[in-house]
């Protein structure tokens, strides 16, 4: 599928406007719920297809659940009360489904076969599996559990103190999620702060989480309590609209209840340190994080070096920053982000090639890129791969280059994002 973007003389972005729930929190909402004993009520659940896909593992796992658009409603049946799947679990292209449910299903007394699209059958699973093997977890796929699909019978588990090569909230959340009904305490260290939902998730369900620096521990055979949650806006999809504010001249946009948990705002930090118009509204906390509106206006930017801890606070957002990086004076390096390459696409090489078509100075290296402004972009067809943050950073991009601009494969922006190219031609066409 294709979509055709047209962008007139003189735009400007100009409104209010509130993005979709965050998405990883909407994953931990629907697994920890359905594992919970009682019930549990979410508000403001993302309801692209890649929570669909949760939603859809844990009711063929005899999970009732009921959804009125955001709002769930789950009934939980305890870790040990999921029923085996008759039917293969389908994750599509959900990532974190599959890693996270692993960690769960470690501990199930059935066999259960997973399975996902092709961008999944490319994508690493042994740094989940691996960890799970040695607390006893049985599981197997093509090269040793390496790739979908994977098949596994859970069973007693033994605690690890797993020192996690990767800076990674999956294999986070899958190794202590298969440590709550592990004997013993099970504990990951990892050598970046990774983003921390899960540990906060855990405690709003009742479970202690402890944590030493960048040791996260939990002792086994706690039970979950179902409780009610409140999703924040995604500040990965509000990533698109601040910079959007901020590179599109003559424009102001402010993103409404947006969630700035400390390990996903590397994307603020960086925008800032480039010398972005950025006002953050602290608002009450919800349940779980912390919210505030975020205004931003068109600002000069400046080339920045990116790379080392914050990496694990933008991974997801490295996208949009290459394209801010395009309108920037200078050059910016994103360095120390070979994890790009194991995302749904190799976001490493699809940035640089489609960014490239639409006229930007910009080059791949070993672990990130090298971005060369100021670059005047030009309309293009260009190609998401596949990739929801390719295709809407892709969008954005189109906004300054006047003309129309050819998008290929968008129908995957609705992973995340189900209404965002109606939203962006609200604020292209509400000034004009």
């Amino acid at each position: 599928m294709s979509m055709l973007l047209k962008t007139d003389e003189g735009i400007r972005l100009k409104g209010t406007l509130s993005v979709p729930g965050d998405k990883s929190i909407s994953h931990r909402a629907v697994m920890f719920g359905s594992i919970a004993e009682g019930t549990t009520k979410i508000h403001g659940l993302l309801t692209g297809d890649d929570c669909l896909r949760t939603i859809d593992c844990f009711q063929k796992m005899g999970v009732q659940i009921e959804r009125n658009e955001d709002d769930v409603e789950i009934r939980g049946r305890g870790i040990d009360g999921l029923q085996e799947p008759k039917e293969i679990l389908d994750v599509r292209n959900s990532g974190t489904t599959i890693r996270l449910l692993l960690g769960i299903l470690a501990n199930a007394a059935f066999h259960a076969c997973l399975i996902g699209d092709e961008s999944i059958a490319k994508r690493p699973m042994d740094r989940v599996v691996q960890p799970l093997l040695k607390m006893g977890a049985k599981i197997d796929g093509r090269e040793n559990g390496s790739f979908t699909p994977l098949s596994i019978r859970g069973g007693s588990l033994t605690g690890i103190d797993y020192i996690s090569p990767v800076a990674s909230a999956q294999v986070k959340s899958a190794v202590l999620l298969a440590g709550l009904r592990a004997d013993g305490v099970t504990s990951v260290t990892e050598p970046q702060l990774s983003r921390d939902h899960t540990e906060r998730m855990l405690r709003l369900f009742g479970c202690e989480v402890e944590e030493d620096g960048l040791k996260k521990s939990i002792k086994g055979n706690q039970t979950l309590r179902g409780t009610t949650i409140h999703i924040p806006g995604d500040i990965s999809s509000a990533a698109f609209f601040l910079v959007a504010g901020l590179i599109v001249p003559n424009s102001e946009l402010t993103i409404l209840n947006t969630g700035i948990n400390p390990t996903r705002t590397g994307i603020i930090d960086v925008l800032k340190e480039m010398g972005a118009d950025i006002l953050m509204e602290r608002k009450d906390e919800s349940s779980i994080e912390p919210v505030a509106d975020i205004t931003v206006k068109t600002s000069s930017l400046k080339g920045i070096e990116i790379g080392g801890d914050i990496i694990p606070r933008l991974i997801d957002e490295i996208p949009v920053i290459a394209l801010a990086a395009t309108q920037a004076d200078g050059t910016t390096i994103i360095k120390d982000a070979a994890e790009l390459k194991v995302k749904e696409t190799n976001r490493i090489e699809t940035v640089v090639k489609e960014l490239s078509k639409m006229g930007a100075r910009i080059e791949a290296t070993e672990d990130g890129m090298k971005i060369y402004g100021k670059s005047k972009l030009h309309p293009a067809t260009v190609d998401s791969h596949g990739d929801h943050r390719i295709g809407m950073m892709l969008a954005i991009a189109s906004c300054l280059a006047k003309g129309e601009t050819a998008i290929e494969n968008n129908e995957a922006i609705g992973i995340s994002f189900p209404r965002f190219f109606d939203l962006l031609e609200e604020l292209k066409h509400s000034n004009t």
